[in-house]
Formats: C-alpha cells, sequence, structure tokens
C-alpha cells in the first residue's frame, strides 16, 4: 500500500475496500441519486492521540486518491464474480474518480502542543477531523480507504513499537482453530487493519490454513475486501451497511424504517445479497418492522450481530422465527462485532444447540492483532478505535442508535427523536457522539 519514494500511502486498487460499500453505491444510485451525503470521522480513544507529521502524510496521500481507477481486467472479474452489479454500474464504477476536493480534513493540536504545532513542529500532538462532503453516490467510498490509509501512516509515523514477526503464524493457527471447529469464516479487516502487507499476509495465511485442513467441517467463505478477493481467488463477501438503514431514515421518516429500507433493498438486489443487519436503530425495533410482514423472514436468508450481547441475538432470533411460523433451520446468523476465536467457538457452540447455522466476519483480531516489540511480547499494541459515518444525507441529520443503546451517534436531537419513536429509554447515561 506504501509507496516509500514518496512517503504516500495509497489503496492497492479501487477495489481495496469492503464489497458492501459497492453493493450500497449501486443502491443508492438507483435510489438516491444527486442527494448529498456527509460522512465524519470519530476517534473515541482520547488518549491516543495523532501528530502533525501523522496528519501532513494523511492530508497528502489522501490527495492522490483521484489516480486510482478500475482496470478492464478488474471489470472483467466484477461482472464474473459479482453478477448483481449490472452493467450501467460497473460504467459508472469504471468512470468513477475520488475527488479530493471532497474531503475537509484538519488537525487541532492539543493545547499544550499549540506552540510546538505553531512552530511547525512535525511532532505536536493533537485530534485529527475528517469530513466528505459530495453526492452521496461519490462519497460512499471514501470511508474504508481513509481508515486503512490513517491507520498505515499512524504505525508508521506515531506508533512504531511494533513488528511483523509471528503475524503469518498466529493468524494460521487462528484459522485453524477455526476450521476444525466447524467455524465457517470470512476476513473482514481491511478499514482498521494495521496496513495492507498485513491484511495480505493475514489472507495468505489463513487460506494455507485450509488447504492444510481438508477434512475441517468449515471453510474460508471469502473476504470483505474485493481486491484481496481478486488476487486470492476467493469470494467476496458482505451485503449491507448501518449506513443505508441510516440514510433510509433520514430521507422516508424513522416510522417503519427498517422494513423501507429492506423493500428499496430488494428492489436492486430481488434474490442475492439477503443479510439483513439489524441493529442499527436497535435489534427490538427491526423486529417490530419483520414480524410485521412474513415476506421478510421468509426471503431474507438471515440477520447479521454487530451489536449488543452476542449471546442473546440467536436465541431471540429463532424465537422471532418460530412466531412467524419460518424454518429457522433454514436461516443463518452472521456475527461480525469485535469477533475473536473464543467468542466465535461460544457462539459456534450455541448456534449449534439453538438449531441455527452461523458464520463469522472477523475483523481488527486478523488485520491488526500486534504486541509491543519494547515488552517481548507481553503487552498488546492497540487497533486505532476509529468509525467514519454516514453524518447527513440531504442535509438531515443521520443517527445510529445500535444494541449498546446508551451509545449512540448522531445529532443529540435527532437521537432523542429516534429513541422516543421506538421506545427506547433516554438516560442519563447515555453517550451521543455527533
Amino acid at each position: 500500500m506504501a509507496d516509500q519514494t514518496s512517503d504516500l500511502v495509497l489503496p492497492a486498487s479501487l477495489l481495496d475496500t469492503d464489497l458492501y460499500k459497492f453493493t450500497m453505491q449501486q443502491a443508492v444510485l438507483q435510489h438516491f441519486p444527486g442527494i448529498e451525503g456527509t460522512y465524519r470521522f470519530t476517534h473515541r480513544d482520547k488518549d491516543v492521540l495523532f501528530t502533525r507529521e501523522c496528519f501532513e502524510r494523511f492530508q497528502h496521500s489522501a490527495a492522490q486518491f483521484g489516480r486510482l481507477q478500475l482496470t478492464q481486467e478488474e471489470r472483467a472479474w466484477l461482472a464474473q464474480a459479482c453478477p448483481y452489479m449490472k452493467p450501467a454500474y460497473l460504467d459508472y464504477l469504471a468512470a468513477y474518480r475520488f475527488k479530493p476536493e471532497q474531503l475537509r480534513l484538519r488537525f487541532e493540536p492539543i493545547p499544550e502542543d499549540a506552540d510546538k504545532d505553531a512552530r511547525g513542529d512535525g511532532s505536536a500532538r493533537g485530534n485529527i477531523h475528517i469530513d466528505a462532503v459530495g453526492p452521496w453516490q461519490e462519497t460512499i467510498l471514501w470511508e474504508v480507504p481513509l481508515m486503512a490509509c490513517l491507520s498505515e501512516i499512524f504505525f508508521t509515523t506515531v506508533d512504531t513499537d511494533w513488528n511483523y514477526d509471528g503475524q503469518e503464524e498466529q493468524a494460521y493457527e487462528k484459522a485453524k482453530t477455526l476450521l476444525r471447529a466447524g467455524c465457517t469464516f470470512s476476513e473482514f479487516g481491511t478499514r482498521r487493519r494495521r496496513s495492507y502487507r498485513t491484511q495480505d499476509l493475514i489472507m495468505g495465511a489463513i487460506l494455507r490454513a485450509q488447504r492444510d485442513c481438508p477434512d475441517a467441517p468449515a471453510k474460508v467463505a471469502g473476504s470483505s475486501n474485493v481486491h484481496l478477493a481478486m488476487k486470492y481467488d476467493v469470494a467476496p463477501m458482505g451485503t449491507i451497511a448501518h449506513e443505508w438503514f441510516m440514510g433510509v431514515g433520514a430521507l422516508r421518516g424513522y416510522e417503519h424504517v427498517n422494513a423501507t429500507a429492506l423493500r428499496l433493498w430488494e428492489e436492486t438486489y430481488p434474490n442475492v445479497l439477503l443479510i439483513a443487519l439489524t441493529d442499527t436503530f436497535s435489534t427490538e425495533a427491526f423486529y417490530k418492522d419483520f414480524v410485521t410482514d412474513k415476506h421478510f423472514a421468509e426471503h431474507w436468508t438471515g440477520l447479521r450481530q454487530d451489536s449488543g450481547d452476542p449471546y442473546a441475538f440467536a436465541p431471540r432470533a429463532k424465537e422471532i422465527y418460530e412466531q412467524l411460523g419460518v424454518d429457522y433451520t433454514k436461516k443463518s446468523i452472521i456475527f461480525s462485532d469485535a469477533l475473536n476465536v473464543e467468542k466465535a467457538l461460544k457462539l459456534k457452540k450455541q448456534c449449534d444447540e439453538l438449531g441455527l447455522k452461523c458464520s463469522f466476519g472477523i475483523g481488527t483480531s486478523l488485520s491488526n492483532d500486534f504486541v509491543k516489540a519494547s515488552s517481548g511480547g507481553k503487552e498488546k499494541s492497540r487497533a486505532l478505535n476509529m468509525v467514519i459515518k454516514l453524518s447527513s444525507v440531504d442535509g438531515k441529520s443521520t443517527v445510529k442508535i445500535s444494541d449498546d443503546i446508551t451509545k449512540n451517534t448522531g445529532d443529540p436531537d435527532t437521537v432523542r427523536k429516534v429513541k422516543e419513536i421506538f421506545g427506547i429509554p433516554i438516560t442519563d447515561k447515555d453517550e451521543i457522539v455527533h
């Protein structure tokens, strides 16, 4: 990913991102063309600071994203691997170029380093602010590669107390354990990866583990990273993210937002990519719409868990399917929230006992699991805890409630309004990130 001659860090390809950015982009083009969409960066760990040098490398790299374009070989591969991508969409993607002028980037030094920053000292510490503003169908692609770029720059500029020792073997052993336990999983690590090299090494290692376990009752389903899926000849994995539900809610209203979002998605993807993400406004709010039309439970192939208590999710899903008279044994549960091997094994055991099929999307635990070199392997080297979320569409604030009910994202007034609509308690413990 890094261009060593110029200190740039760029994606390896336009496809060096997660599949659902493209599937959602196609849906946005169909249903909401020309609507403005703004994305905003949030760094959750306030004790971890960036530096002016890190910011300037990031700024310089982001300014060069316009170099990226779909190759003829990539287009041909997408047409074959993703037949739900229509020719008109592939034409759009072939013409697509990132527009760095859509970015609003700012470095804010902490008060004690303000003088250093004013003197141009690259070691001045502070926070980074990122907004991407423009047509939603364009800004939708900024999120994942920007985060991957920032992470790689941070870990080659600010935090360099780590190395690649043991990375391949660690991923290999994790994959073997999962496969032998019957845990089918996909690699989901692009956005918070330590570096492109890390994710590339990990993909090679987990596929080697699969080859070395030919009798395992599970498989590596693929990767969310479209470029790496193409490189390693595996399936690109992913369907739909929170921003789809967030955008639909802001544009079409919150009263039955989940049903509206699912129906619009089906208009673009009638018979594929039908794994429903449940927790944008809380899973219980999702189920209020889900149970009103049996079609959703029958037609959609499964549900994805991405926040809250993962061990409560499958029993509740089974209960909902039974309530609707739908055969739950034919449905799948996808777990994707902060997974590691131990958690995946426990969830697999639970789903087996319930009679539910399950699989796993594993990200940071594979692509950013390092130790501090100076600790002799005893202390973890923390990944950046960051997100870039859709913050508004057509000038309307978007919100995410999630199943961590007190941790919300969006304009505080809109968060309160949405919680009231869905009967979600508003408490003094609520944390709202805007």
